[in-house]
């Protein structure tokens, strides 16, 4: 596997700020899995869920108020080897910074659909909408790496208690890897949403 495409920049961060972690929340299981950068499946991940769009499709005013579909897998896109003073007193190199949530779910009429996150450390309505490639989705899905076809959390409370199981597991995730979690805002919103205010770090103790 070829890990991130060369030249790719996720949304709002500056240039070169690749995430090259993937954690990976599978929604009927709770199970969790961690994938980086030239892992087999990271590759395959990054091509279906394409973290690095940040153009947003209309939806239903049903999904915008946050029923839609069951959600499959919920994946946090991290960057390694960040932080460091006057982030953290760690060493320069030993965080983790969260930069991106996607929740892959798949329709009535079987096509598959993101819902994006750009900012998971900022409670704002600042959602992405975007449809994938259900070719992709299909490869991607016979790998087993999307978990199963169990119904999920779908809308209201179920939803809500989804997002904390995830936000549980990025935590464990920035242990695991020996790091603080740092949750990090976009730095630029581009094509869609509301202006937003500058740009902010805030360090999640664990």
């Amino acid at each position: 596997m070829c890990g991130v495409p060369a030249g790719a920049a996720l949304a709002g961060t500056p240039e070169g700020d690749v995430p090259d972690l993937a954690l990976i929340v599978a929604s009927h299981t709770g199970r969790t899995q961690t994938l980086r950068s030239g892992q087999p499946g990271f590759d395959a991940l990054w091509q279906l869920l394409q973290p690095t769009r940040t153009r947003t499709e209309r939806v239903s005013d049903d999904w915008e108020a946050g029923r839609y579909p069951p959600v499959r897998i919920t994946v946090l896109w991290g960057l390694t080897g960040v932080g460091g003073w006057p982030q953290t007193r760690r060493a320069p190199g030993g965080d983790v910074a969260m930069e991106r949530e996607d929740q892959l779910f798949v329709a009535a009429d079987g096509t598959p659909w993101v819902r994006s996150d750009l900012s998971p450390d900022v409670q704002d309505d600042d959602i992405r909408w975007h449809r994938l490639s259900r070719p992709v989705y299909e490869r991607v899905d016979r790998t087993g790496l999307l978990g199963g076809a169990e119904d999920g959390p779908g809308a209201g409370s179920s939803s809500a208690r989804w997002q904390e199981r995830a936000g549980w597991a990025a935590a464990g995730l920035a242990a695991g890897v020996g790091g603080t979690l740092l949750a990090r805002r976009a730095a630029a919103r581009r094509e869609a949403g509301p202006p937003r205010e500058e740009p902010r770090q805030e360090l999640i103790d664990l």
